[in-house]
């Protein structure tokens, strides 16, 4: 048990080392980073797994719950030459903008924008564009409402980051 525990650590660590990233940066959980991940400042991962070939750029005072999913690559089922898919990788990039809080257990599928300071409810699969300051959840997830828009620009001109 004590080694599967360092062996996560390290990884994490590893992981770190790899990627573009920001001031502040923290993982209070086990976390796997690609290469073509980018992060910005005062971001908190309590968890997370990123997989695929595609670039994934997270902006600044993102939050995440435990066991957060990015995947950035697909097998090729449009167009491929055999079923249910054939041996090429279709790859798109995730965006994730600026004061975005993520629950715990998402998966966010390729070539997903989650806008900025979204919320995304905890278990939900992001597979379509999430606007800005909304607050989605389900699957797939849909914005079933939106932060106050008055209130977040106010917060956001005070610096009031957590």
């Amino acid at each position: 048990m004590l080694m599967h525990k360092l062996i996560a650590i390290l990884c994490t660590v590893i992981s770190m080392i790899r990627i573009g990233r920001g001031e502040g940066v923290t993982c209070n959980g086990i976390c796997f980073f690609t290469k073509y991940t980018f992060i910005g400042k005062n971001c908190h991962f309590n968890g997370m797994k990123i997989t695929g070939y595609g670039k994934v750029v997270i902006g600044d005072n993102f939050h995440s719950g435990k066991n957060v999913r990015i995947l950035t690559t697909n097998h090729n089922f449009e167009f491929g030459d055999a079923l249910p898919y054939d041996n090429t990788l279709c790859s798109k990039d995730v965006i994730i903008e600026d004061n975005v809080w993520v629950g715990e257990r998402v998966m966010i599928l390729p070539g997903v924008r989650i806008g900025e300071g979204a919320v995304i409810q905890a278990g939900s699969i992001v597979c379509k564009d999430i606007p800005p300051l909304a607050i989605a959840g389900g699957h797939p997830a849909v914005p079933f409402k939106y932060r106050n828009r008055e209130h977040y620009i106010n917060l956001k001109k005070a610096n009031k980051y957590n």
